[in-house]
């Protein structure tokens, strides 16, 4: 995968640059795994912002993908690579051998009509599903379940992979991306490889525009509002705010711990992102 950059025609397009999209097969996606997706303009169900700054956006809908693997022993040919609107990585479609069709995240490497293949007797091989008892020691894992049964929920981003390192009895360990030691039951599954699509993160939007598309709009310091819109806002001329940074409603924006010291999930993690100060 390739980044491509235009002449500069244009401030935005002096700065910006765009994936070149060699790897997609198709731009048509799977009619049967598609489903409406409603946007909420950062509101809860009363109506009101609870998530500043979005709005806007192109139209998207959502394609159904299977975190769960759980389609044990039964083979799969990959029949297309496909953009994803809701995610930073593509996505396979999978057409198995008994007739259904199901989406994954596309790992690194993993090619239009490549078998794979989800369970104890699948090879480790990129793209094949197994649970962390099975998969040898030292192979880089993406889409990893926290929960037996519940579907993967990390290392699912572009180009993210964690590391099985060691199994000590019912309890694996896996070094994260961010630097995490953590133990994982072992009859959770994952997916063999590296995410695919690791050239995400070097795409320069170069004009606000692109953000807007995305469904995120501008984002004004408090700085530069009025007394009654923000605690940071007025005063005479420029000011530094005369107060630690907070949100409109006065909460503390820096320095705050984000998890909760009772957090039932702190005994698996051996080795954290951040030291403690």
């Amino acid at each position: 995968m390739g980044i491509k950059t235009y002449k500069p025609t244009s401030p935005g397009r002096r700065d910006g640059s765009v994936l070149d999209y060699a790897e997609l097969t198709t731009t048509k996606p799977e009619k049967s795994l598609l489903r409406p997706l409603k946007k909420t303009g950062g509101r809860n169900n009363r109506g009101r912002i609870t998530s500043r700054r979005r709005g806007g956006g192109n139209k998207r809908r959502y394609r159904v993908i299977d975190f769960k693997r759980d389609k044990i022993g039964v083979p799969a040919r990959v029949a297309t690579i496909e953009y994803d609107p809701n995610r930073s990585c593509f996505i396979s479609l999978l057409h198995y051998v008994d007739g259904e069709k199901r989406y994954i995240l596309s790992p690194l490497g993993l090619e239009v009509g490549t078998m794979i293949q989800s369970g104890p007797d699948a090879e480790p091989t990129v793209g094949n599903a197994m649970k962390l008892k099975d998969i040898p020691i030292g192979l880089q894992i993406h889409n990893i379940e926290l929960k037996i049964g519940r579907g993967g929920q990390i290392c699912r981003t572009a180009g993210g992979a964690a590391q099985l390192m060691a199994r000590e009895g019912q309890y694996a360990v896996v070094l994260m991306p961010s630097g995490e030691l953590r133990r994982i039951h072992i009859e959770c599954m994952a997916t063999i490889g590296r995410v695919g699509n690791t050239a995400h993160q070097h795409v320069k939007l170069g004009k606000a525009g692109r953000n807007r598309h995305r469904g995120r709009r501008p984002k004004v310091r408090g700085t530069a509002m009025n007394p009654v819109d923000h605690p940071m806002g007025g005063g005479e001329g420029r000011t530094a705010g005369g107060r630690h940074p907070c949100s409109p409603k006065g909460v503390l924006a820096k320095g705050g711990r984000t998890r909760s010291r009772s957090n039932p999930t702190d005994k698996f993690i051996i080795r954290r992102r951040k030291k403690r100060k």
